[in-house]
């Protein structure tokens, strides 16, 4: 008769170890659940890999949980699940617990599935990962680390901890965005207002005043926009250039070499490829120290990260990052000459490998980095303000120019001949 191996949990949360004779893997289950265990993992001895993917119960069909699911929502079900699993409760009761205080949705379900799978035999990170829409890859392999471990709780707190400072960071960013785009695209409208019904209306006066004379430049510049703003369909190509312009981009973003572009152009600009090159040293340093403190091999923990730095030009040093760790070289050397980073991120992991506080010293550069972003958006902000009101300023006068300028060259004209 076939043996299988498995590792569950008893009544008070102990994991047991242990082998199970049973003619499927199935009665396996069944035999354990009747011992008063709760499987996490069942597998046939001496079957292997394939054996073992064999031995996890298939999940059922994913109806209705193939959307995303917020982030503050897994947030705060990771920082849940931490707090049950440190006072003792069996995961899988910790995972029902969750589900049914949850509303009705999507991440309900998913919850409910995750169950399902675990009550038949798959671990939490393999429940998890079976649904990448809601669980990222960072959070998949620090639940399979602490599981490792023995320190799923500790880790759990940690995933939550890093999803929440990421999560500010992100929306301390985006506010600081919204007001200018507001202000900007409000008088964008304005002036588009403006151009299409009041200014067309000065062309026909104007020309009679000056009987014959020649117009300003300014007037004339003017006037031939708003033309073609209002009688030309200008004003469907000026609101239509924005929407085009987003849609376009995403569609470079789908290839590599197109995003690679794009984000080494978004680095050049002044200001804002300073704030985003910070941001993304923030990410990426906050990340890869996360995964190694909660035990992820470097190798592995430099994999992730690469795929959630979420600029390519930084996804490519990691890439050169652990191709020369693999290859027997340090973290600091190729990072030192990627030239992607300063100075003080590839002297802060230098001393993170002569020491062996690589993750701590990470988490003190994302830290350092975290505040300095916070000190460029409040400068981004106060030199915002001005340039939008002297281009603003600068528009306005110019069209009032454009309409006074023909009635003063009238009447110097008129004092000329007087």
């Amino acid at each position: 008769m076939p043996v299988f191996q498995y590792e569950a949990m008893d009544s008070q949360g102990v994991a047991i170890k242990n082998e199970v004779e049973a003619l499927s893997q199935k009665e396996a289950i069944s035999k354990i659940r009747n011992m008063g265990y709760f499987p996490t993992k069942v597998r046939e001895r001496g079957g292997g890999k394939k054996a073992a993917a064999r031995a996890i119960a298939k999940p059922k069909a994913r109806r209705g949980a193939g959307g995303k699911v917020k982030v503050k929502i897994v947030t705060q079900f990771a920082r849940q699940l931490s707090t049950l699993q440190d006072a003792g409760l069996p995961i899988l009761r910790s995972l029902r617990i969750l589900e049914e205080q949850q509303k009705s949705g999507t991440f309900k379900r998913v919850l409910g599935y995750v169950a399902d799978d675990i009550e038949g035999g798959a671990t939490l990170s393999e429940a998890l990962g079976r649904f990448p829409r809601c669980f990222d890859r960072l959070m998949v392999n620090m639940v399979a680390a602490g599981e490792t471990g023995g320190v799923l709780d500790l880790i759990l707190s940690r995933v939550a901890d890093f999803m929440e400072k990421a999560q500010k960071l992100k929306s301390r960013v985006k506010s600081a965005m919204v007001y200018p785009i507001v202000v900007l695209s409000a008088a964008f409208i304005i002036l588009l207002l403006l151009m299409t019904f009041v200014v067309p209306q000065f062309d026909t006066v104007l020309t009679e005043m000056l009987e014959g004379q020649e117009m300003n430049a300014i007037t004339k510049t003017v006037l031939n926009i708003s033309s073609w703003i209002a009688y030309d369909f200008g004003w469907a190509i000026l609101l239509g250039v924005p929407f085009a312009l987003i849609f376009l981009l995403r569609i470079v973003r789908q290839f590599r070499v197109g995003r690679v572009v794009l984000d080494t152009i978004k680095l050049k600009i002044p200001i804002i490829g300073q704030l985003s090159g910070k941001v993304s040293v923030t990410r990426w340093t906050r990340t890869l120290g996360t995964l190694i403190s909660a035990g992820v091999p470097i190798l592995d923990a430099i994999n992730v990260t690469r795929e959630t730095a979420g600029n390519e030009v930084f996804a490519n040093m990691l890439g050169n990052v652990h191709n020369s760790i693999r290859q027997g070289d340090t973290f600091a050397s190729p990072l030192k000459q990627s030239k992607t980073v300063d100075l003080i991120v590839s002297n802060m992991v230098s001393v993170g490998e002569e020491t062996g506080d690589l993750d701590k010293m990470l988490m003190k550069v994302a830290d350092n980095y975290d505040e300095q972003v916070d000190v460029l958006v409040a400068s981004l902000m106060s030199l915002l303000e001005p340039i939008m009101i002297l281009v603003l300023g600068g528009v306005v006068m110019t069209i009032v120019l454009a309409i006074f300028l023909p009635m003063i060259q009238i009447i110097t004209g008129l004092s000329s001949s007087a």
